[in-house]
């Protein structure tokens, strides 16, 4: 009895090691796992993060300027002209983007970025069409109809409503991809703006030589200040002599591109014929007034509008 006791209380205590031995084990490993798991999940989310914030600092990437891009439709009916590869020209400015694209015919008569629902809807914004005309690789030419479509994002499905000549609106799904910087056109842009601000010459306005008169704009001194407006101009070749009439009798001289030059008058307002280098940007003069306690230089500018150029009554 006492034998089989004993025997009994050997097993009990080998049982109990066993466990306390292995009971450690079978934690770490389980806390291994879950730790491994953890860990993965964590590595799998900040991969998402990474892609999600890739995907947005490429749409926020773009600077300003402007682009050729491809422009995907959904439909068949409704995309690129052939004879621009599937591309448009996308603008980015202060972080807005609109891309313009050249249609197959003139059936899209209208245009709306949103649904067709919203389309519907009182006070939506519907975007009217431009006249482009396209070229074929063979040569030919043919007027079809654009559109300034606003850009939301880059790589991102967008709506698009279109109203077809049958007054019905249509849905579409459309993106815009592969944004390359157009450096030509930023040329020319950059050009054009130069070119604008310099103004017109004669040879721009395409006159014949004769007496004309153009509205006048002066600005700067003290705002009292002004000039006869239309004024009288004459143009012989490339150059062109305005006659300036002040509101006041107190100017003895004006200087223009360092050139000094006198009244054509004696009595009334102050008078002077003056050389206008260009049209429709500011032209910097000088004129001198005796209203003063001491005479006084006073710097102006005027600005004539090419617009309003006509001929003088005779």
């Amino acid at each position: 009895m006492k034998r089989r006791s004993f025997v009994l209380f050997l097993s009990a205590l080998t049982m109990s090691a066993a466990l306390i031995g292995t009971s450690p084990v079978l934690a770490e490993t389980k806390e291994t796992t879950e730790a491994a798991d953890s860990k993965n999940a964590d590595a799998k989310d900040a991969d998402t993060k990474d892609s999600d914030a890739k995907d947005t600092a490429d749409s926020a990437a773009l600077e300003d300027g402007v682009y050729t891009a491809e422009f995907d439709t959904d439909s068949s009916m409704f995309h690129v002209n052939e004879a621009n590869d599937k591309k448009g020209t996308l603008t980015v400015k202060d972080g807005k983007m609109t891309i313009h694209v050249s249609l197959v015919s003139k059936k899209i008569v209208n245009l709306f970025a949103g649904t067709a629902e919203d389309a519907a809807k009182d006070g939506a914004e519907i975007l009217d069409p431009t006249t482009d005309t396209v070229k074929y690789s063979d040569g030919t030419t043919e007027e079809v109809y654009g559109f300034d479509i606003p850009v939301p994002a880059i790589d991102e499905e967008f709506d698009v409503a279109i109203l077809g000549e049958k007054g019905k609106w249509y849905d579409h799904k459309v993106s815009v991809k592969d944004p390359v910087k157009d450096d030509s056109a930023e040329s020319s842009d950059a050009e054009d703006s130069k070119k604008e601000d310099a103004g017109k010459k004669i040879a721009d306005l395409g006159v014949e030589d004769g007496d004309y008169t153009a509205e006048v704009t002066l600005t700067g001194g003290s705002g009292r200040a002004t000039v006869d407006s239309p004024a009288a101009i004459t143009i012989k070749g490339d150059k062109a002599t305005a006659t300036i009439v002040w509101s006041s009798p107190n100017y003895d001289y004006m200087i223009v591109d360092d050139q000094k030059y006198e009244p054509v008058n004696k009595d009334g307002n102050s008078t002077f014929e003056i050389p206008v280098s260009a049209f429709d940007t500011e032209l910097a003069v000088t004129a001198d007034t005796t209203a003063m306690s001491t005479p006084h230089e006073i710097d102006y500018t005027l600005n004539f509008d090419s617009s309003t150029l006509k001929e003088a009554e005779k």
